[in-house]
């Protein structure tokens, strides 16, 4: 990540998280138990750079960008936001996206993967588009030198 950031802008670093998250899910929607089971484990690989392209990468411009007084508060309230109202939506909308991409017949239940994960990879890049459009900040991640006085 330190080598990531020194090169890449605070936005490059969050484009290149969404298009891992498309990646991903595209990759969920066409692997297979079978012949395509190269396709899960890369997906599994992915994951990691997923989270800290885009999620790590929040938290840490969040506390470079919020002011010294606030950073605790826009910390928490970036949480807040990720890790309990988002989850929950998410929770709640991933079980209606299931149930859309769920047929029965009979006793027999049948999942279409492949739409879902492609609606998810659709949903990811979508997110990818508006950040590249809307999120114009330049800014690296990087450290901040404070500077401290003694009294």
């Amino acid at each position: 990540m330190p080598l990531i950031f020194r090169r890449i802008t605070v936005r490059g670093v969050l484009i290149l998280g969404l298009a891992c998250w498309s990646l991903r899910y595209g990759l969920l929607a066409y692997g297979n138990p079978g012949a395509g089971m190269w396709m899960f484990y890369i997906a599994i690989l992915l994951h990691g750079f997923c989270y800290d392209f885009f999620f790590v990468t929040g938290q840490l411009y969040t506390d470079q960008e919020a002011p010294a007084h606030l950073r605790g508060t826009a910390q928490g309230f970036l949480t807040f936001v990720t890790y309990g109202v988002g989850m929950f939506i998410g929770s709640m909308l991933s079980g209606v996206s299931l149930d859309f991409f769920t047929t029965t017949t009979g006793t027999t239940v049948s999942h279409n993967w492949l739409s879902f994960w492609l609606g998810c990879a659709g949903a990811a890049a979508a997110i990818l588009v508006m950040i590249a459009l809307f999120f114009q900040s330049r800014a690296k991640i990087g450290q901040k030198v404070e500077t401290h006085t003694t009294a």
